[in-house]
C-alpha cells in the first residue's frame, strides 16, 4: 500500500468504527459495536507500527491531504506531518486506546449505553490522531476542539447523574477559557506570519524574533513571548495546569475506561505535545519558557499535595496525573522537549495501567471507590495487585522501571536550566518525589494490604444504577479486564530502559524538536549520561531515590502499622488538612468571582438597564410623559364658551402681534 494512503488509514479507521457503532449500534448489537470499533483501532495501531518502521528508515512526510478553502494567498488545509515525534504519539495513542477498548468490554458489560460508549471512545481516538498528525494550526485546532467535545460527552456519559453533568460542563467551560487564549495565539501567528503551516511559520520565526507588539497601555511585548504564552494558555486548559486544573479531578465522574484514555494517556498530553511541536517558537522567548516552567512547578508540587488526602481511588490517581503533567511542563520550560515527550510516553503506559487496575478493583468491590473500605485485596486479585504495584513503582520513579528514566531526567534537566524560576522548579520537582511516593503507596497499602474492610461502610458508586451489595467476596476480574493490564504492565516495566538513549541522547527526534544553544539543559544531560544501566545504578545514591523510598516507608508505617498517626496529624494540623481537602478553595474562589460576579453583573444590568432605562425611562417614562401632557391639554378643555372665546381673542391678539412684527 502507498504510504500516503496508510497515513489516511490511521485516523479514518477509528472514525469509521465510531460511525458504525454510533449510527447502527441498534442494528449490529453490543458485540457488533465492540468488534467494529476494536477492529478500527487495531488497524490504526498496526498501520502506525508500519509507519514507525518507515520513519526509522528515514522517510518523513509533510504534505497536504485536502485543501478546504483558499482566501487570497492564505490556504486552509488538512495535512499530515509524519516525523519521529508524530509516530511516537500515534503509537502511544493507538496502543493505549486499543487496550482501553478491550478493557471496556468487561467494565461496561451491563451498561445500557454500551454501543454509544464504544462510538465515543473511537471518535475520541480519531480526534486525537488528527491533532498529533496535523501539519498546520487549523487542523491542530480542529483536533484540539474535537477531543474537548468528545471528553465532554464521555465525562457526562451517565447523563442521569447530576454530578457527572456538573463535571462535564465544568470541563467544557474551563477548556473554553484555555482555548480562547489558544485561538488568540493562532490568530497572532496568522496575522504576523501570513500562514498556518508549521514549516512556513518555523522558517519565518527567527526573522521575527526581535519584533514587538503593543497590547495595552503602550507597553511593548516581544511577539514571540506573546504567541508562546497565548498558545500555552491553551495547553494549560487541555493539560490541566494551574490555575485551569480544576476540571480534571471532577472528570473522574465518567466511567473508568475514559479516565485511562482521556485523563492519563492522550487528551491531557495534547498540550505537552503542542508545546514540544512549537519548540522553534518557544526557543525564541526566555520569558515564555520561564512562564511555562513556573506554572508546571506549581502544578507538580501543589496538586500532588492534594493527592495525599483523597479517599476516592480514582481521584488519587487523577491528582497524580495533574502532578505528572506538571513535571512534563517543567521539562518543556527547561527546553528539555525530548525529556518532556519521553515522560509523556512512559507516563501514558503506567498511568493508563493504574486507572484500569483501579477500575478492576472497583468492579471487584461492587463499585465502591473509597479506599477506606477496601484492604486485603492482594490474595483475592493477584493480577490486579501485581499490575497496580508495577504501575505505582513506575510512577514513583523506581530505578530500572520506565517512570524512573523520564522522571529523573526531568529533575536533572531542571537543575541544569539557566532560566529565571529554575530554582523554584527544581525544589518543586524534588519535593514532589516524596509526595508522589507517599500518596501512591498510601492508596496501594489501603487497597491491597492490611485488614479487609470491604464489608463495612457505604459505597460511593460511580454508576447510577450500581448495586451496592457488599455481601460477596471480591474475586479477580475476567480476562478482557486483566489482559490489557498485563499488556500495559510490560511497557511500564521496560520501555524507559529500552528507549532513553535514542530518544534523549541519540538522533531519534532529529529535526522534529529544536533546542537553542542558549539553553544548556540537554547538552549537560548528555554529558552526564553513561548508559541506561549505569543511570539506574547511580540512582541509588541520589536524593530523589531516598525521598521516594522515604515516601513509601512513611505511608506503609502510617497506614499499616500506626493508622492512629494520620488521624492525630489530621486533628493536630486541622487548618492544613482543611486547606488540602478543600483543594485550596480554588473552586469556591472561581464560584465567588466568576459565578458570583456574573450574577452581580446580571443583577446590576437588570436593575439599571432593565428596571431603570427600559422599564423606568422608556416604557413607564413615555407613559408618564403622555399622561402629563394630557393633563396639561385637558386644562384647556373646560366646556365653557367664554373660555373658548377668551382663547380665540388671545390667539387673534398673538397673530396680529406676530404679523405687525414681520412688517
Amino acid at each position: 500500500m502507498d504510504m500516503q494512503a496508510l497515513y489516511l488509514v490511521v485516523p479514518l479507521a477509528p472514525l469509521v468504527g465510531s460511525l458504525i457503532a454510533g449510527l447502527f449500534g441498534w442494528l449490529i448489537g453490543r458485540s457488533g459495536a465492540h468488534i467494529v470499533t476494536i477492529a478500527g483501532v487495531a488497524v490504526a495501531f498496526i498501520a502506525s507500527l508500519v509507519i514507525f518502521q518507515d520513519v526509522l528508515a528515514g522517510h518523513t512526510f509533510n504534505g497536504t491531504v485536502y485543501t478546504w478553502m483558499v482566501l487570497g494567498d492564505l490556504r486552509f488545509e488538512v495535512g499530515f506531518l509524519i516525523d519521529a515525534l508524530t509516530v511516537m504519539m500515534m503509537l502511544v495513542v493507538t496502543f493505549v486506546s486499543l487496550m482501553v477498548h478491550i478493557y471496556t468490554i468487561g467494565y461496561m458489560h451491563d451498561d445500557p449505553g454500551y454501543q454509544r460508549f464504544f462510538s465515543y471512545i473511537s471518535l475520541f481516538t480519531f480526534s486525537m490522531l488528527m491533532l498529533v498528525m496535523s501539519n498546520n494550526f487549523l487542523q491542530l485546532f480542529f483536533g484540539w476542539e474535537a477531543v474537548g467535545l468528545v471528553s465532554y460527552l464521555l465525562i457526562g456519559f451517565w447523563y442521569t447523574k447530576e454530578s457527572a453533568i456538573y463535571a462535564n460542563l465544568k470541563a467544557f467551560l474551563v477548556n473554553r477559557v484555555g482555548d480562547f487564549g489558544f485561538i488568540l495565539g493562532i490568530g497572532l501567528v496568522l496575522a504576523w506570519f501570513g500562514t498556518l503551516d508549521y514549516a512556513s511559520v518555523f522558517a519565518k520565526a527567527p526573522g521575527l524574533a526581535g519584533q514587538t507588539v503593543s497590547i495595552w497601555g503602550g507597553a511593548e511585548w516581544s511577539l514571540m513571548t506573546v504567541i508562546g504564552i497565548l498558545l500555552f494558555i491553551g495547553a494549560m486548559g487541555k493539560s490541566a495546569q494551574f490555575p485551569l486544573h480544576v476540571w480534571l479531578p471532577d472528570s473522574m465522574e465518567g466511567p473508568t475506561p475514559i479516565s485511562a484514555l482521556i485523563h492519563a494517556a492522550t487528551m491531557v498530553t495534547a498540550g505537552i505535545f503542542m508545546v514540544a511541536r512549537m519548540s522553534p517558537l518557544y526557543e525564541l522567548s526566555d520569558v515564555a519558557l520561564s512562564f511555562v516552567m513556573v506554572i508546571g512547578a506549581i502544578t507538580a508540587l501543589f496538586m500532588g499535595l492534594l493527592g495525599m488526602v483523597q479517599n476516592d481511588i480514582k481521584r488519587v490517581i487523577a491528582y497524580s496525573t495533574l502532578s505528572q503533567l506538571g513535571y512534563m511542563t517543567v521539562a518543556l520550560g527547561a527546553s528539555a522537549y525530548s525529556v518532556a515527550v519521553f515522560h509523556l510516553m512512559t507516563h501514558a503506559f503506567f498511568k493508563a495501567l493504574l486507572f484500569l487496575a483501579a477500575g478492576s478493583v472497583i468492579i471487584a468491590v461492587h463499585h465502591n471507590q473509597d479506599i477506606r473500605y477496601m484492604g486485603g485485596l492482594k490474595k483475592y486479585m493477584p493480577i490486579t495487585w501485581i499490575t497496580f504495584l508495577i504501575g505505582s513503582l513506575a510512577l514513583i520513579g523506581t530505578p530500572f522501571l520506565s517512570g524512573f528514566y523520564s522522571k529523573d531526567s526531568i529533575i536533572e534537566a531542571v537543575k541544569f536550566s539557566n532560566l529565571p524560576g529554575a530554582g523554584f522548579a527544581y525544589f518543586a520537582v524534588v519535593a514532589g518525589v516524596f509526595v508522589t511516593a507517599f500518596y501512591s503507596f498510601r492508596a496501594y497499602f489501603l487497597v491491597f494490604h492490611g485488614k479487609e474492610r470491604f464489608h463495612q461502610g457505604h459505597a460511593h458508586g460511580n454508576e447510577p444504577d450500581a448495586h451496592h451489595d457488599h455481601g460477596g467476596t471480591p474475586h479477580e476480574t475476567p480476562w478482557v479486564v486483566t489482559g490489557p493490564l498485563l499488556a500495559l504492565a510490560l511497557p511500564s516495566l521496560a520501555i524507559g530502559y529500552m528507549t532513553i538513549e535514542p530518544m534523549l541522547f541519540g538522533d531519534y527526534f532529529g529535526s522534529a524538536l529544536y533546542v537553542s544553544d542558549r539553553h544548556p539543559s540537554m547538552e549537560m544531560l548528555r554529558h552526564h549520561f553513561h548508559g541506561a544501566f549505569a543511570m539506574a545504578v547511580h540512582a541509588f545514591t541520589t536524593l530523589p531515590f531516598w525521598l521516594a523510598a522515604a515516601g513509601v516507608a512513611v505511608s506503609g508505617f502510617f497506614y499499616l502499622k500506626r493508622p492512629d498517626i494520620p488521624a492525630w496529624l489530621m486533628r493536630r494540623f486541622n487548618g492544613v488538612y482543611r486547606l488540602l481537602v478543600n483543594k485550596y478553595w480554588i473552586d469556591e474562589l472561581y464560584a465567588w468571582i466568576f459565578a458570583g460576579g456574573a450574577r452581580l453583573l446580571g443583577a446590576t444590568l437588570w436593575r439599571i438597564g432593565d428596571g431603570g432605562l427600559i422599564d423606568g425611562l422608556m416604557v413607564n417614562g413615555s407613559a408618564r410623559l403622555v399622561e402629563r401632557c394630557s393633563r396639561w391639554v385637558k386644562a384647556f378643555q373646560s366646556g365653557y364658551i367664554y373660555h373658548y372665546a377668551f382663547a380665540m381673542l388671545i390667539g387673534v391678539f398673538a397673530l396680529v402681534t406676530w404679523f405687525a412684527r414681520l412688517n
